[in-house]
């Protein structure tokens, strides 16, 4: 177990980690006027480099989390992410915007890999650090509608990207000072649990997460980065201000949140096929049901089925914690992050000429489907029962 500062900056890197990714979607319509573009849509492409180095950048990132050290690399995250975030405060072009945007998410690419291993490491209840930690990453994406918002409109759109990268830089410096030292990189460490249940291999394991994490974190991209401006379309002539969007959104994002502790805590007792299917079948037919609403009625089912977005997220990470080693986690969630967030960064590129050419109900459609090519793709998890690290070690 880590100390307690290390337990709460792990977390609070999570929060930042998708917070400093969503300003940019938060804030596109102010950026495009700025920049001289007539529509946000136009501009919504240059994001897509940011969540593509974030999904491939896990990939090395998994590795010198493993072999050099994943406290090192975490001080790597920190003062990365908060140089890189002025930097996108400083651009003056959509072009430079990219540019600073791709180097924004390089950095954030450490974080899942390398943060969430070390967080679960050596933790009794690994589905319960989980759930909270995910508490944690979704805090940071309400944070990034409801701080982006008020920012945005009595400070402009370059304090918003400003403030929050002073924070991480602040993070960076506590960490060096009290974050739990290391005594050996975890590869040279000697292996401890985690293997894949009987007659199934490891390499159909990490397949099939693969798999349902690739359309999985599409669903969450598509979600996280059009949620402000789809509610701002469904609540026309009732709210158009950025600061009261930017409320609402961050309250459907904070209490959609409190669902991955209960995940969590389930994990840790029950089957994760099980769970896992149920909680994406309720996301498949929220998501129809939502393509049908407007106004407070929209508000509330976004409520819902971001509920269930977030609350699958934890599976993931349960499943590498529960049959892969200590020592390879890093490596093993990089190579999973790096196909899977690669994959879905084409979700930031899609949700401009989707929304520009057939509006948000294809949007929501395209969503829905998404979420039943994850069922299908979960139907090929293990059927045995699986326990989380509290049953499996009674």
């Amino acid at each position: 177990m880590h100390n307690r500062p290390t337990q709460i900056l792990l977390n609070i890197g999570h929060a930042l980690d998708h917070l400093m990714l969503l300003i940019f979607a938060t804030a596109v319509t102010r950026i495009a006027a700025d920049f001289g573009l007539a529509r946000w849509e136009d501009l919504m492409p240059y994001g897509v480099a940011a969540f593509f180095f974030f999904g491939v950048g896990s990939l090395p990132a998994g590795k010198l989390g493993d072999q050099w050290g994943r406290r090192k690399m975490m001080l790597v995250f920190f003062f990365g992410m908060g140089l890189a975030s002025l930097l996108v405060a400083a651009t003056q072009t959509p072009l430079q915007m990219a540019f600073a945007l791709a180097l924004l998410g390089a950095f954030a690419s450490i974080y899942h890999p390398v943060g969430i291993p070390m967080l679960v490491q050596g933790a009794p209840r690994p589905g319960w650090t989980i759930g909270v930690n995910g508490l944690a990453g979704n805090l940071g994406v309400a944070g990034a509608a409801v701080a982006t918002g008020f920012l945005m409109q009595y400070a402009g759109w370059r304090t918003a990207f400003v403030v929050p990268g002073l924070v991480c830089l602040a993070c960076g410096l506590l960490f060096a000072l009290h974050g739990t030292r290391e005594a050996a990189a975890p590869a040279a460490k000697k292996k401890a649990a985690g293997h894949a249940p009987h007659g199934v291999s490891l390499a159909r394991l990490f397949l099939v997460m693969t798999m349902a994490a690739t359309s999985g974190s599409l669903l969450f991209n598509l979600s996280t980065n059009a949620n402000f401006e789809l509610l701002t379309d469904r609540l026309q002539g009732i709210a158009q201000d950025p600061a009261r969007i930017g409320v609402l959104l961050a309250a459907v994002y904070t209490a959609a949140s409190v669902t991955q502790l209960v995940v969590g805590y389930l994990i840790d007792r029950h089957a994760l096929k099980t769970l896992y299917m149920g909680v994406i079948a309720i996301q498949a037919l929220l998501l129809v049901l939502a393509t049908t609403l407007s106004g407070w009625a929209f508000l509330a089912i976004q409520f819902l089925f971001m509920t269930a977005i977030f609350g699958a997220i934890p599976f993931t990470d349960a499943l590498i914690v529960r049959y892969v080693d200590d020592a390879m986690r890093s490596r093993v969630a990089g190579m999973r992050l790096a196909v899977s967030l690669g994959a879905s960064s084409v979700a930031v590129w899609l949700i401009g000429p989707v929304v520009k050419n057939a509006g948000f109900t294809a949007l929501l459609g395209v969503m829905a489907a998404t979420s039943v090519v994850t069922l299908l793709v979960l139907t090929q998890l293990p059927g045995a029962p699986v326990q989380g690290a509290a049953a499996h070690q009674r």
